[in-house]
């Protein structure tokens, strides 16, 4: 069953260009070492004190950017330092999801801080606030997007995660969201890449969603599969449960030529009519180029009608600690 969602214990100390990061690779290694490198300049370039555990350069260790132990250990090594304010995460790919049962959520409670990342991340930053309350961003990553960040998103990932309440989400360029089903919530803003959280079902590391706001997206995935992972969020009982429901881009979903198919548009107003709160979709985060920075573990409202959607963060992340 999902673990009740805390309340959040502590916030992390917000984050400025002054500030010292550390870089992480908790699933898989950069796909070239040059866009590693590339990232960490750009980081560099802004201002940002940056500390790397490990040689992002090293070969990869089959799909993974290390083994279990090693990855895990990364973690729980920077998570103990009080001298470092945020964890950028490398990139996503896969890998995650082996090492929740390693962390040390304790020394996470006790030191805490910012969590970067979003695609496979996401079970991480579920896993984190189910354990210890503690918020993060589903935001920019090190080696596919700092090096070629754009100044809107950019903007936006240094409002939120020095602190910035309310905002209200738009698009890096205006984009709005457009509504699917009326109604009004508030809740804890909960969400990130759909395939990881449905990962997460069965497990102690995903959060209570009851009167959440969840917001998902995902990558390479077509109709029939969106459709599955949905299909196993209203069979556990999720989508009855949730505040609201906001959807973000299915990149990369076309089904196969030749193969007969529901639409993409079918399969998520299929499953917005089992969530009793508004939904909406076009939420531009995740496997975007340009994209929203995105709260996990905050309160937030959202308000659907008939002439507007919108999703507000009502609560900063980050206050002096």
């Amino acid at each position: 069953m999902p673990t009740a969602c805390p309340e959040p214990r502590r916030r992390v100390r917000p984050l400025t260009r002054q500030s010292r990061i550390a870089v992480a690779a908790p699933a898989s290694a950069a796909l070239d070492p040059r866009h590693a490198e590339a990232g960490l300049e750009a980081l560099k370039k802004r201002g940002l004190t940056v500390e790397v555990v490990r040689p992002m350069s090293l070969k990869p260790h089959g799909f993974l950017a290390g083994d279990d132990q090693t990855r895990a250990d990364e973690l729980n090594t920077l998570f103990t330092r009080d001298d470092i304010d945020a964890i950028f995460c490398l990139r996503g790919g896969y890998g995650t999801l082996r090492i929740l049962d390693r962390l040390d959520y304790d020394a996470m409670r006790s030191h805490p801080k910012l969590i970067v990342g979003y695609s496979d991340i996401t079970a991480l930053q579920l896993a984190i606030f189910c354990k210890t309350g503690l918020p993060s961003l589903s935001g920019p990553m090190v080696a596919p997007d700092w090096p070629k960040i754009d100044p809107a998103s950019e903007s936006m990932f240094w409002r939120l995660a020095g602190g910035k309440a309310p905002v209200e989400i738009i698009g890096p360029y205006g984009e709005t969201l457009a509504g699917m089903k009326n109604g009004s919530a508030e809740g804890v803003l909960l969400g990130g890449n759909l395939t990881m959280i449905c990962s997460l079902l069965g497990t102690p590391y995903l959060p209570d969603l009851s009167s959440a706001v969840l917001f998902v997206e995902d990558v390479g995935e077509q109709p029939y599969q969106i459709d599955r992972l949905f299909a196993r969020l209203r069979l556990a009982g999720v989508l009855e449960k949730l505040g609201g429901l906001v959807f973000g881009a299915f990149t990369r979903a076309k089904p196969r030529k030749g193969q007969p198919s529901l639409s993409l548009d079918e399969v998520l107003d299929h499953y917005a009519q089992f969530v009793p709160g508004p939904v909406a979709r076009g939420l531009v985060f995740g496997h975007f180029t340009d994209k929203c920075t995105l709260p996990i573990g905050v309160k937030s409202s959202f308000e659907v009608n008939d002439t507007v959607a919108c999703l507000t963060v009502n609560e900063p992340i980050t206050r002096d600690v």
